[in-house]
């Protein structure tokens, strides 16, 4: 009852606020910011993987301790979102964050649907803001410009602020810099709620220093902001809730085929995509088409879809990195389970499948899971060139594959490292941690996924190494396609 208490009458207010987005949100007091801190800590001590995978003991013992004193006095529930934010930030864990899809409809309206949304999207390239797409219709705002500030702050200074509160496994910063990308793929873009955040717009619009390709100087701009309902309208993804198709194969170029795979976050749809995925093979082998290019740039992961992609392209059974699947509990401590929300209640005890493998961590084992044995060839099998086009967003399913088919060599990697960690990353099953003081949502992933043998702190590196440029923005480029098709020119098959 007292954590209803705490937090029921903060959610009212938010709900009074959730268009109002000049208004003041409303303060919680400290002690139940600081029971808020107790209880995340308690939680991530017993159930987190990854909680010192890159932080000492000490170094979180110090981070909680930060997050307590920032915790002293009243806070908004915009400041409270931030602080834990930057400590989730700090463990280098790219699935542990306050998620922005898993907040209550009172603190998405409140913190994430306001309409002070930047009228352009942007790729951050080696630290310059660069324009992809603009929805202001102003002549020097076209792709390829850089943004050099907004309403006076240098993006360099912008960059700065953001990426200590952006999310990624260990030492990826390209990763972190990706989070900040705004490439029309989500309900809510990392962007435009750190922008709205620290920097909120005075009024309707916001003022702008740009310089456009070719402009031998910049220029001041002010250009009205865009609503979120505006923003939510220029999503061009696909439907991932429903039937309808979330990836296309193209055949119309006779050089090679292009498979592409904007997401793999299928967990609610109703898409038949392993018959999509026997069925494009089998139309690739009808037509002896000679190379397949998959295209995963922007795909962060979902379900594991790379193991389907490798069984269509394997010839004998294929052997999974070495990584050993951690845990860090047998069951859930009953102080917790109040506080946890998840999809699948087996995670609460895992039961025999937790068998113990050191003082610290559990050895998870559980039927129909991943064993270990490897993937199985599964007919129509593909055997002409295949090309993977990767970037930063690769952080998760999409990191593994990646690490699959460079190491099997049953593809080439093109384009920019991934995301993710050769270290091992966390995920798998996940709890979504209620704070009731706060009334937000940690995500907290439940297996550890650690290599047997050591590995760097880096994600996987392109075997064609391609950097995307303002130049090829403006210019409408695709130089990874160009590279796959100097590849194929250069080493026919």
């Amino acid at each position: 009852m007292r954590a209803l208490t705490l937090v029921l009458p903060l959610l009212l207010a938010l709900a009074g606020l959730a268009r109002a987005a000049d208004a003041p949100l409303p303060r919680i007091q400290p002690e139940a910011l600081r029971s808020d801190v107790d209880l995340l800590q308690q939680a991530f001590e017993a159930l987190h993987p990854g909680l010192y995978r890159y932080r000492t003991p000490r170094q979180v013992r110090a981070d909680l301790a930060r997050l307590r004193a920032e915790f002293d006095q009243p806070r908004g529930v915009d400041e409270a979102y931030l602080a834990l934010t930057r400590f989730s930030a700090a463990l280098r864990c790219g699935h542990t964050y306050p998620n922005f899809h898993n907040q209550s409809r009172a603190v998405q309206q409140a913190l994430f649907e306001r309409d002070d949304r930047v009228p352009f999207r942007l790729r951050w390239l080696d630290g310059a803001m660069v324009v992809t797409r603009d929805y202001s219709g102003h002549a020097a705002m076209r792709p390829g410009t850089r943004v050099l500030a907004i309403d006076g702050v240098a993006a360099a200074d912008l960059l700065a602020r953001m990426l200590p509160l952006t999310r990624a496994d260990g030492g990826n910063d390209a990763k972190r810099m990706a989070q900040l990308d705004m490439r029309g793929n989500d309900q809510y873009e990392t962007f435009d709620i750190l922008l709205s955040l620290l920097q909120p717009a005075a009024g309707g619009q916001r003022r702008y220093r740009v310089q456009a390709p070719g402009a031998a100087a910049p220029v001041e701009l002010e250009l009205p902001s865009l609503s979120y309902a505006a923003r939510l309208a220029q999503r061009d993804v696909p439907d991932t809730k429903g039937d309808a198709p979330a990836w296309t194969l193209d055949l119309g170029d006779p050089a090679f085929a292009v498979l592409r795979m904007p997401s793999w976050a299928l967990y609610d749809s109703r898409w038949d995509w392993q018959g999509f995925l026997a069925q494009s093979f089998a139309t690739l082998v009808a037509r002896r088409a000679p190379a397949l290019v998959i295209d995963l740039r922007g795909n962060e992961g979902g379900l594991d879809i790379g193991d389907e992609l490798l069984a269509h392209l394997a010839q004998r059974p294929l052997a999974l990195p070495a990584y050993r699947r951690l845990v860090r509990y047998r069951a859930v401590p009953a102080a917790l389970v109040p506080y946890l929300d998840t999809w699948d209640p087996s995670f609460k005890d895992w039961g025999a499948a937790a068998r113990p493998y050191d003082a610290r961590y559990f050895e998870l084992r559980r039927d129909g899971d991943d064993d270990g044995s490897g993937i199985a060839p599964r007919a129509p099998r593909y055997a002409g060139r295949v090309f993977v086009l990767t970037d930063a967003a690769n952080s998760s399913a999409t990191f593994q594959f990646a690490l699959q088919a460079r190491r099997s060599g049953l593809a080439t990697l093109v384009g920019q490292a991934t995301g993710g960690n050769r270290r091992g990353i966390n995920g798998g099953a996940f709890f979504f941690l209620r704070l009731p003081g706060s009334g937000l949502e940690m995500d907290l992933p439940l297996i550890g996924r650690f290599p047997v043998a050591p590995e760097p702190d880096a994600g996987v590196d392109p075997d064609i190494a391609v950097a995307l440029t303002a130049d090829d923005i403006g210019n409408g480029r695709d130089a990874a396609l160009a590279a796959v098709r100097a590849a194929l020119q250069e080493a026919p098959r």
